[in-house]
């Protein structure tokens, strides 16, 4: 098995093979075999902001004639930084788990995308799900908080009319 092989097949998530890629013409932003598997950015890296802005915040204290009022909004900017630096402790992957069980019909395709809610901004995972069935019959919207990994509000199922 060759490196780009093993490399492809120890990943998770589509897989489109090369052959087939190059044949449909796949753009390359598009082909997980040239960009790879994606994880969503750590919220917790606001932390590093929250220090900056701090540090701004005792510089302009510090060198600025009357800068304290400057110091006390980069202050205010940090504090926010730091409060809303929530740990993503649930991943897409864990999340569709999550919603997958807070419905009653069997899931074929679904899709997560990450949201933030509140004023610390806390991250949540909203989870489209649609049926098995081909084509689907019933689509649900499932919302699971990505650090606890609960159902925070009550999924929105519907029936998909046939066209």
């Amino acid at each position: 098995m060759s490196e780009e092989s093993k490399t492809r097949a120890d990943r998770e998530g589509i897989h489109i093979e090369r052959e087939l890629a190059d044949s449909v013409a796949i753009e390359e932003e598009l082909d997980a075999n040239v960009v790879g598997p994606f994880k969503f950015p750590e919220p917790g890296r606001r932390r590093i902001a929250g220090w900056v802005f701090l540090a701004a915040g005792l510089v302009a204290t510090v060198t600025i004639d009357g800068g304290w009022l400057v110091g006390v909004g980069f202050g205010l900017l940090a504090i926010w930084q730091f409060a809303s630096a929530w740990p993503l402790v649930v991943d897409e992957h864990e999340a569709m788990t999550v919603a997958g069980a807070a419905v009653d019909f069997t899931i074929g395709h679904a899709s997560a995308a990450v949201r933030f809610h509140g004023w610390r901004s806390r991250p949540r995972w909203s989870v489209v799900l649609y049926s098995a069935s081909e084509p689907p019959n019933q689509r649900a919207l499932v919302v699971v908080d990505a650090v606890s990994g609960d159902v925070v509000e009550e999924p929105y199922v519907e029936d998909i009319e046939a066209v």
